[in-house]
């Protein structure tokens, strides 16, 4: 949601000023977007305003990136499946408090890790 800050002037703009509707998820369309921070330089006042043109896939999804997307959605369905599976449940936060100071810090990071590791051990 955009901020605006009004005065004399207008001192700020900051947020989405437009933006694609909620039905078309991950679709390329035009987009307005300011930002504004107060930073520790010689103008504290930094605002910045993005536009994202329309844009139009030109070339089609190769094998790679379907195999990507492919593993995406495995080790994502698998993740979901883990943190419900009371068999696991457990065993998993045990291993996760275990390797928590050395290694991933959420236990969402360490499930994606874990899923992901049986994923390409499944499919080479």
């Amino acid at each position: 949601m955009a901020k605006v800050q009004w005065s004399s002037g207008i001192d700020f703009v900051s947020g989405a000023l437009s933006k694609p509707g909620k039905n078309s998820q991950h679709t390329h369309e035009k987009m307005l977007l300011a930002t504004h921070r107060t930073a520790a330089t010689t103008n504290p006042n930094c605002n910045r305003i993005y536009l994202r043109e329309k844009t139009v896939r030109t070339t089609p999804v190769s094998a790679d990136e379907q195999a990507v997307r492919n593993r995406f959605k495995a080790v994502a369905s698998a993740v979901a499946q883990r943190k419900k599976d009371l068999s696991h449940v457990a065993t998993d936060l045990a291993a996760f408090n275990a390797q928590k100071e050395t290694g991933y810090k959420t236990l969402r990071a360490y499930l994606w890790s874990v899923c992901g590791a049986i994923y390409d051990q499944q499919n080479p």
